[in-house]
């Protein structure tokens, strides 16, 4: 992984996460005038270029599948705690901003971030080359946590409309945490090769081949300097959040894009650290990245909104509709088509983004 390490560029890696948290504090629970929020609007911007470069430093001390996992866990957790924060300030108007935000990550990253990396990496190459094995596992793990948190709440009968009863939600809960918490044993752990970047010819590359490893300081300041950048990320994204609603509410489009825009903005350290790995030819790296978040916005977000159940006093709505569940049917063949034979073409990139593009277009004319 080519990591940047020249002096300018980490004092300006620096400067911007603190200001940014700085624009955070300042601005934090108070009404802004357009022009603070286009300001604030800058610092978000800035804050995510410089958790990437953080993001890409810590990745490249601890190897694969590691660093894919630290950038995944680290953004959806704060990614969690947002989602709660406006559940619990929200009130009923929020009812379904869990549902909405998680099933907007799953299209993002299973469509539009796969559908990138794998444009990036075939148009470098001709073909993308990843492992199946590794990939395949990922995609099912998806596919499982996404029916039991988002597709089941609409079926079952014993609460009306799309709610899961307290004891449902309490299993799907310690379901999606118990299968998170094995993909991630496996991942590192007793299948770690699996998810490791190969060669063309199906070698894994464990290891880099170029810049040598940071130190384990410069390491553990860039771990800070990340989590700082992400809370700014996700607290500047909560300070603009407003003017989104108010925007959205302006153009007609449904309440549902508000957790759209949201998820666009916190995935989107993770969108160009993913298509930046592919361009490196390290597509399994991105697929990680895109599928591990997937993961990490289900397998945390519901044990996270279970127990902050206890303090919602309005309904919880995770039921997916028919349309957003065809679309999700959708995804999850075409990523099974594009994962079993471990190559890939333009045209899958190409069929996971056109997936993609319809998401957005029926998130805003449903």
């Amino acid at each position: 992984m080519n990591v940047v390490t020249r002096s300018p560029l980490t004092r300006w890696s620096t400067v911007v996460p603190v200001l940014a948290a700085l624009a955070l504090i300042a601005t934090w629970g108070r009404d802004l005038p357009p022009v603070v929020v286009a300001l604030v609007a800058v610092f978000l911007a800035g804050a995510v270029l410089a958790a990437v470069h953080h993001a890409e430093v810590v990745a490249h001390r601890v190897g694969e599948p590691f660093g894919s996992l630290v950038l995944a866990v680290a953004v959806t957790v704060i990614e969690v705690a947002l989602i709660v924060t406006l559940m619990i300030s929200g009130g009923e108007k929020t009812a379904s901003l869990a549902r909405d935000t998680v099933f907007a990550a799953v299209m993002i990253t299973c469509n539009g971030i796969l559908g990138l990396c794998l444009l990036s990496g075939a148009l470098r190459r001709r073909v993308a080359v990843f492992n199946p094995e590794g990939t395949g596992g990922a995609l099912a793990m998806v596919a499982t946590l996404a029916a039991l948190s988002l597709v089941l709440p609409t079926f079952t009968t014993t609460k009306p409309g799309p709610e899961f009863s307290p004891g449902q939600l309490a299993f799907a809960a310690v379901a999606s945490l118990g299968l998170y918490g094995l993909f991630v044993a496996m991942q590192t752990v007793r299948h770690r090769d699996y998810f490791l970047p190969i060669t063309t010819d199906g070698s894994v590359i464990d290891g880099e081949d170029h810049a040598a490893p940071p130190s384990a300081r410069t390491a553990m300041i860039s771990l800070g300097l990340l989590a700082v950048a992400l809370v700014a990320v996700v607290g500047n994204a909560k300070a603009v959040s407003p003017t989104i609603e108010s925007a959205v509410a302006a153009l007609g489009f449904p309440h549902a894009v508000v957790g759209v825009v949201i998820a666009l903005l916190v995935l989107l350290p993770e969108t160009i650290a993913a298509v930046r790995a592919a361009r490196r030819d390290r597509v399994q790296t991105s697929l990680n990245l895109a599928l591990g978040s997937a993961m990490a916005s289900i397998g945390l977000t519901i044990p996270a909104i279970a127990i902050a159940s206890i303090w919602l006093s309005g309904p919880l709505l995770l039921g997916l509709g028919a349309t957003q569940m065809v679309l999700l049917a959708l995804t999850v063949v075409t990523g099974i088509l594009t994962v079993v034979p471990g190559r890939a073409t333009p045209l899958q990139g190409g069929v996971h983004l056109a997936l993609f593009a319809a998401f957005l277009f029926l998130a805003v004319s449903p």
